[in-house]
């Protein structure tokens, strides 16, 4: 009884943070070698605990083609989390414009701003309540004796955020950005009582650094803070690229990183012309290892970069005087 009064809501995380870009930061959309870029993230957690928490995020972008400066993304995600089936589905549209810092595009700035709509919803009937024991056993068909009208929420949030990037080459760059989501903290209260969505600050940094011809380092780091919750994420992969010539495309990842006071966790993946793949695998060391057992979650992320293929168009051949 007394939840509902003192509950706040936090935003879904993530493990595989640089390879879900638009929840990143909506200054990221656009952001990529392409025309179209597809994105999906599949994350699976708790399930040594309780009722696994699920949670599925699906992505597109691309830029304007009149105007390459101006990016557009749209993004839904879908959670849910515990006995009641907590349901939690957000779609969001992102629009970004790029500013060059300097004229050979090495230095460039990218803002951003994203507006989503929120729908929460409870299913009453997965809970147990005392008023549906007979005295022998349980029976759902009983009257749980509650009056739980209003089970679901729908609200309005939108943030913005921003992205700067350093671009030598394919193989030296660096991207980092600040986000602010939930500005106008809509409540997700279910009755009477105003629950406010917490602000939520994000720093991100990432980049790639050539160690020698097959190898690279690719670092990164990403800090949320929203209410009283603080997480902080360090780690890096290296990739070792196969082949990358001719128009084939091929190269291995392996990373680790560390969430504070939560776990840490390994990832793999590969590219595959333009389509990568990556696995995540988290191993708690919070004060829930009593229960969890160091088993934290799974995580999948999908990538796909379309690239439109635009001959030039010959409208007439003009043969020499001498043929």
């Amino acid at each position: 009884m007394l939840l509902p009064l003192t509950s706040v809501a936090q935003d879904i995380h993530w493990s595989q943070f640089n390879d879900n870009p638009i929840f990143q930061n909506p200054g990221n959309a656009g952001l990529f070698n392409g025309d179209i870029r597809l994105v999906a993230n599949h994350r699976d957690q708790w399930r040594s605990v309780t009722v696994p928490f699920v949670t599925t995020n699906i992505s597109i972008d691309s830029k304007l083609h009149n105007k390459r400066e101006i990016s557009y993304g749209l993004m839904l995600f879908h959670d849910v989390v515990g006995d009641g089936n907590f349901r939690t589905a957000e779609i969001q549209g992102n629009l970004a414009y790029t500013i060059k810092l300097s004229s050979d595009s090495m230095h460039t700035l990218r803002s951003g701003i994203n507006i989503g709509m929120n729908h929460r919803q409870l299913n009453f009937d997965k809970f147990y309540f005392d008023n549906q024991y007979n005295g022998i056993q349980f029976d759902p068909s009983l009257s749980s004796g509650e009056l739980l009208s209003a089970d679901s929420k729908t609200n309005f949030s939108w943030g913005m955020g921003a992205v700067y990037q350093y671009y030598r080459n394919p193989r030296f760059n660096i991207i980092g950005g600040f986000g602010i989501y939930n500005i106008n903290r809509p409540n997700q209260g279910f009755y009477n009582q105003v629950i406010d969505r917490d602000i939520r600050f994000n720093i991100f940094g990432k980049g790639i650094y050539k160690l020698n011809y097959d190898w690279d380092l690719v670092p990164g780091i990403n800090i949320s803070v929203q209410g009283k919750y603080r997480e902080f994420n360090l780690g890096s992969s290296v990739k070792y690229t196969l082949v990358n010539r001719l128009g084939e495309y091929r190269a291995l990842y392996g990373g680790l990183h560390y969430r504070n006071r939560d776990a840490a966790y390994i990832s793999l993946g590969m590219d595959y012309q333009a389509l990568f793949v990556g696995i995540s695998y988290d191993i708690n060391f919070s004060k829930l290892v009593p229960a969890s057992r160091t088993r934290g979650g799974i995580e999948f992320a999908v990538r796909y970069i379309l690239n439109r293929f635009k001959p030039k168009k010959i409208n007439h051949r003009v043969c020499p005087d001498y043929i």
